[in-house]
């Protein structure tokens, strides 16, 4: 099928054309990073302002990058939850309008689900599969055995990983998102530096907690007499992300041991992490296991990746209706109903 696909779940406006659940036509994203930095974060108000404002013309430019019109979109995937509500409701009322103006099927998905599936975009991985999804709001281990079929194995008790870098940026007085300015830095600093805590790791259970770590950031920031900058501060990013880039891979292994999974698959923002990509691919390699990342572009928040499982749906009949309403919180494990709508 030749899907649309929309994505409004956080401050990203996204709007992609997909071929047959594979193929990439155009993948349009319209960020509002600099909107929401001199908060520190995102205001969930300005978010979804900000998505009514640029749905339309996202949309637009994804169609005509695509060489296409809605004359030939087959369907609609649209990302249904979990996210801010408000935010979701911009991408889901455009989706549900062009579905009922078109007489086109529809069908929402679950955020993660897009993530986790988004590496069959660039190759194809064959379930079943061992997924960490690791962003700003989400970091779960899944046994995935296939499209819809998912089993949450552990997830983060308090802060998300990308929630606990963004929030330790801002500790160190660095500008939002704060992920990647401290990946840069910890790359010229000495992981070993400052001996931050690993909430969990020896714990046998595959859950994960980030919000003891960035608390012993901030307290380790009160006890410096000087300005934590040049050296100093790269040293404290490297030892912090040390810190969760252990947690993370140490805990990926165990899971991928306990249930006997070859195949590995990181998705979501922190996907993109240079220190994770690193360690897992070379623990991988020394436990036999095979790890797949998305490229970086398929890592953030983007609608391309909802036409793998938009593909699937929709071919086999799985349906949502115009009264399909967002959803701030949605378990994976649940995303098809019973009756098998969406």
């Amino acid at each position: 099928m030749l899907l649309l696909c929309i994505e409004s779940s956080c401050d990203e406006t996204a709007a992609a054309v997909v071929r047959d659940g594979r193929q990439i036509l155009s993948s349009i994203v319209a960020s509002q990073v600099d909107v929401h930095a001199r908060y520190g974060g995102v205001v969930p108000e300005l978010a979804s302002r900000k998505h009514v404002e640029a749905i339309s013309v996202v949309v637009e430019e994804a169609l005509e990058k695509a060489g296409t019109d809605l004359d030939a979109i087959e369907g609609i995937a649209v990302t249904r939850g979990p996210g801010l509500v408000g935010a979701l409701l911009v991408g889901l009322s455009a989706a549900k309008a062009i579905a009922f103006a078109r007489d086109l099927p529809l069908v929402g998905l679950h955020h993660m689900e897009g993530h986790i599936l988004a590496v069959n975009l660039e190759e194809e991985v064959p379930f079943p599969y061992l997924a960490l999804a690791v962003s700003g709001g989400h970091t779960h281990l899944y046994r995935v055995e296939g499209i819809g079929r998912y089993r949450t194995l552990g997830r983060t008790l308090d802060d998300a990983a990308g929630e606990a870098f963004d929030k330790v940026a801002k500790l160190l007085g660095l500008s939002y998102p704060g992920g990647i300015l401290i990946d840069r830095l910890a790359a010229e600093g000495d992981a070993g530096a400052v001996a931050f805590p690993r909430p969990l790791l020896h714990k046998d259970n595959l859950d994960f907690s980030f919000s003891g770590i960035k608390t012993s950031v901030l307290n380790w920031v009160r006890k410096q007499k000087e300005p934590v900058e040049g050296q100093l501060l790269r040293d404290v990013a490297a030892s912090f992300q040390e810190a969760v880039v252990d947690v993370l891979s140490q805990k990926t292994l165990r899971a991928a041991r306990q249930e006997g999974l070859e195949r590995i698959v990181v998705a979501g923002g922190v996907a993109c992490n240079s220190g994770l990509r690193t360690r897992l691919r070379s623990l991988g390699e020394k436990e036999g296991l095979a790890v797949h990342f998305p490229s970086p572009a398929l890592c953030g928040d983007n609608a391309a990746m909802l036409g793998v499982g938009g593909d699937f749906y929709l071919s086999r009949g799985v349906r949502g209706d115009l009264k399909l309403n967002a959803l701030s919180s949605w378990v994976l494990d649940e995303v098809v109903d019973e009756s098998g709508a969406r």
